[in-house]
């Protein structure tokens, strides 16, 4: 029998700071390629995520996957690590990494991989503002 792939989707926010920089550039090469998001005393998105888990429906459940089991896997995994938080001083997956939009999504992407069947295929969209937004991975 051949199985329809379904997508479901989950939405969540969370509130940053961050500052862009390059410890290996200078403050003046550093202040032309970032504008004011180097601003030294860091500044703030409310982030928008959106979590998209594609695959066939389990025949008991009707499911793709239990968004409740979904969203705690985000609240656990990502939204206690990232909310509220300085994402260079307070947290360790950038310590050595811009957190740049497109480096952010990247490492929720790595963090709900890990929390998720390879049966699922995942798909990421974070908004940093409402007209800025990456999506993680391209096909």
């Amino acid at each position: 029998m051949n199985q329809k792939k379904i997508a479901v989707f989950r939405k969540e926010h969370f509130n940053a700071a961050h500052r862009l920089h390059n410890p290996s550039l200078d403050d003046a090469t550093n202040k032309q390629l970032f504008g004011k998001c180097n601003n030294p005393n860091y500044h703030g998105h409310n982030y928008e995520l959106i979590v998209r888990v594609t695959g066939v429906l389990d025949e008991q459940t009707g499911y793709v996957i239990d968004t409740k089991i979904l969203s705690d896997i985000i609240k656990t995994y990502v939204l206690e690590e990232l909310d509220h938080k300085n994402l260079n001083l307070d947290v360790a997956h950038f310590k050595n990494l811009n957190p740049t939009a497109e480096n952010i999504v990247m490492v929720i992407y790595d963090i709900l991989r890990k929390q998720l069947d390879n049966r699922y295929e995942l798909k990421l969209t974070l908004y940093e503002t409402e007209r800025n937004f990456v999506e993680f991975p391209v096909e």
